[in-house]
């Protein structure tokens, strides 16, 4: 098995309701999303999401696939979860957040 170390980032969605894919693992590839970092750029707190989903979908809270649900982040503060998360291939890494001014990065081991 060959690893892969990556990073990917995206900006914030203008409301909570609305999905961005920070990450998509490939086909026949494993991946551990070691760390997640958060940053609201605004003088504002800002409410933020993240979830997995099998699909470019909602992730259903009823499924337990939300990892941060409706948590307020700080104006012009940073949050970093480190989780150890393992994606099976080709699923999702979706985030939503109150405002545009926040942006989510993922670094993570893809395997193959």
């Amino acid at each position: 098995m060959a690893n892969a170390y990556k990073y990917s980032a995206i900006q914030g969605t203008a409301s909570t309701g609305t999905y961005a894919t920070l990450y998509t693992s490939p086909a026949s590839t494993e991946a551990v999303i070691s760390t997640i970092l958060v940053c609201n750029t605004a003088g504002s707190a800002a409410t933020i999401r993240i979830g997995l989903d099998a699909t470019e979908g909602t992730p259903d809270a009823a499924n337990g696939e939300f990892l941060v649900y409706d948590a307020s982040l700080a104006a012009n503060d940073t949050l970093t979860l480190t989780l150890g998360v393992v994606l099976d291939a080709q699923k999702y890494l979706r985030v939503s957040s109150s405002a545009t001014t926040v942006q989510f990065s993922a670094f993570l081991t893809e395997i193959t």
